[in-house]
This record gives C-alpha cells, structure tokens and sequence, in this order.
C-alpha cells in the first residue's frame, strides 16, 4: 500500500470510548485530511451513539471484523482494553491495514511477541503505540539531565505510584482489576516501566511481591494485586524499588527518586516538576523546564506524519518499545508466582 503526502487517511475504530473520545478524537477532527469511516464499540448501539455525536458521517458497525473487508479504510485505530489488542492487531494487518494501538500493549508477553512478529512481516505498513502521558510534559529536560551527568553514576532508584481508586471495598471490580479484560497489567507497572525504560535502560531482572485487600468484590473473585512493590535491577546495574497501590488513601502525587554518585534527581508526575543537585550543593533546587524542552501531546500527529511519510518516519512508542515492558509485565507475573527472582530475557532481535 502506498501514500501520497496529500493522502486523507480514512479511520475505523475499534472501541470508542471514553480514553478515545477525551485524548485522541479531539485531535483526529482537528485534521481535515482525516476521516472516520466506521466505528464498531462493545455494542451496536454504543456505536451508532459514538457516530451520532461525534461522526455523523460514519458507519456503525456490530462486529469489528466487518471493517477489514471496507476497502476505503486504511487505518484502524484501537482503543478497547488489552484483551482485544492482539487480535484485533493481527487481523488488520493481515487486511493491509496500519495499527495504531492503545496502551497497555496486550494480555501477556506471548501476545505482545505475536503483534510484533506479524508487523515485522508487513514493514510498509505503520504500527504504533499509544504512550502515557506521565511524564511526557518533562521528558526531555529529564533525558538532557541525565545526559549531561547531573546523576554521575546511578546507582539506586525509587518510584512511587499510589492510589485509592480501588480502595471501596464494596465497589464492583473495576476493568483494570480483571485479569480476563487487563491481563498481566497491574495498576501502572506497565506505565512506569515504559517510562523508566526510556530514561535509564531496560530492567533485567525483578523481584515482585503483591497483596489483594479485598479478593471478593459483588461476586466477583479479585486474583489482580491491590498493591504492588517489585525490586528490580538495570542494565546499568542500578537498583530499583518500585511502588504501586490502588488502595492508599491521601496519597501524594506520582514521584520518582534517582541517586548517583555525583547527584540526585527527583521528578513529580503530578506537576512534571524536577529537582536536582549535586554533592556540594547545599539542597536540591528546582530546573526550569524552558519552552524549548517543554514536550507537548502530539501523539495523533506522529502517528499520522509517519504513515503519510510512507516509511521515512518511524514513530515511537513501536511494537518494540511495547515488548519491551511486556517483558517486565511477565517477569512481574512469574515472579510473584514463584516466589522468586527472575532475570529478563532479552527482546526478540
């Protein structure tokens, strides 16, 4: 399949809800070299209401299947949760379709392996990943600090994640609490291992421990760990404790701390506020995150640019980048049922 640059690439949807209505819709309308041809969400009628109000002028649809045959759609954007992923991934590719996929990347690291190895086999065709947006506000600045040795050499780091979204003990359980729906993606573990991927090296090895609060939810048997710590080690060989809860009332903001033999570096989520200093510093003291480093949501942008560059463009997050903390999803998975540590083989070459 091939693109001119003037190309009006034409979309069908598959799950349109509320992460797709609220990110990524108000910056498809914005473009009019694009067009949403189909919409097909868990129900015939969710479908028809997304398009009535959202695009007049596409077609509802009951089964995501039937818009593969659509020979006018060329691209087909993901938005349901992991469980539909691969398949779904899988099969518009085989129709010659370009994938934009949202994140967590799929069920498990078999999955994810499979999206990647199809995708490999129709390299003209784009693929690509919906990133989260911690941290993305301050990326660069923290990848110039880093960079520029603020840290010397790392040797410890620590992040917290919490959160009392899953604290009602009496509230059904919620999707990302069904393993049947989310698979191995507990809480933001495969957030924060993306993030933390990108700014220090892969994890190659982990040791997880979890704790359900409340197994039992309207009938509904909770296998999902309400709380989450995993001890895990860098490439680098730096160490690292991880944290993450659904269960912690008046919890502070995301924050992730990193100590060096040179320095430290912290970075709240909440804010993208970073602090860092040196040995010799009398404190830590805030960086300016300047309008030149400052990273801004383009991601609908990148997708676009890339298939419209017809193979110039390699947008990111990619099936790679998504294996990559896959790995750390499974290790976390395997660990926790063996009780034991676990080395994280490398990537598919």
């Amino acid at each position: 399949m091939t693109h001119k640059n003037n190309h009006r690439l034409r979309i069908g949807i598959v799950g349109a809800g509320e992460i797709v209505k609220r990110r990524h819709l108000p910056a498809l309308q914005r473009r009019p070299d694009i067009e949403i041809v189909a919409v097909s969400n868990s129900t015939y009628e969710s479908s028809e209401k997304f398009c009535n109000a959202h695009a007049p002028h596409a077609t509802p649809m009951t089964n995501w299947a039937e818009m593969l045959a659509v020979p006018e759609i060329d691209t087909i954007w993901i938005g349901t949760p992991p469980y539909m992923h691969s398949a779904v991934t899988v099969s518009a590719l085989e129709a010659g379709k370009h994938v934009f996929c949202q994140g967590r990347m799929a069920m498990d690291l078999a999955e994810a392996e499979e999206m990647l190895a199809v995708s490999r086999r129709y390299p003209e065709l784009v693929t690509m990943l919906c990133p989260p947006p911690h941290g993305l506000r301050g990326d660069l600045l923290v990848q110039k600090l880093l960079a520029e040795g603020v840290l010397g050499r790392p040797h410890h780091l620590r992040l917290q994640s919490l959160n009392s979204a899953f604290l009602d003990p009496d509230a059904p359980a919620h999707w990302r609490q069904r393993i049947e729906i989310s698979g191995l993606n507990i809480l933001t573990l495969g957030i924060y291992a993306e993030v933390l991927q990108r700014w220090f090296g892969d994890i190659t090895g982990l040791f997880a421990r979890g704790k359900i609060a409340y197994p039992m939810r309207q009938g509904y048997e909770v296998i999902m760990p309400d709380l989450l710590t995993v001890l895990c080690r860098f490439g680098n060989g730096m160490e690292g404790v991880l944290e993450f809860s659904g269960i912690d009332a008046h919890a502070p903001s995301d924050r992730l701390e990193v100590y060096g033999d040179l320095g430290t570096l912290t970075y709240d989520f909440g804010s993208d506020v970073a602090h860092a200093g040196q040995i010799g510093d009398r404190a830590l003291h805030v960086v300016e995150l300047t309008p030149d480093l400052e990273t801004d949501w383009h991601v609908e942008d990148d997708f676009i640019a890339a298939v419209k560059s017809r193979g110039r463009i390699r947008p990111h997050p990619d099936f790679e980048d998504g294996v990559r903390y896959m790995r750390v999803a499974q290790a976390v998975a395997d660990s926790r049922a063996r009780n034991a540590w676990v080395e994280i083989t490398p990537a598919l070459p």
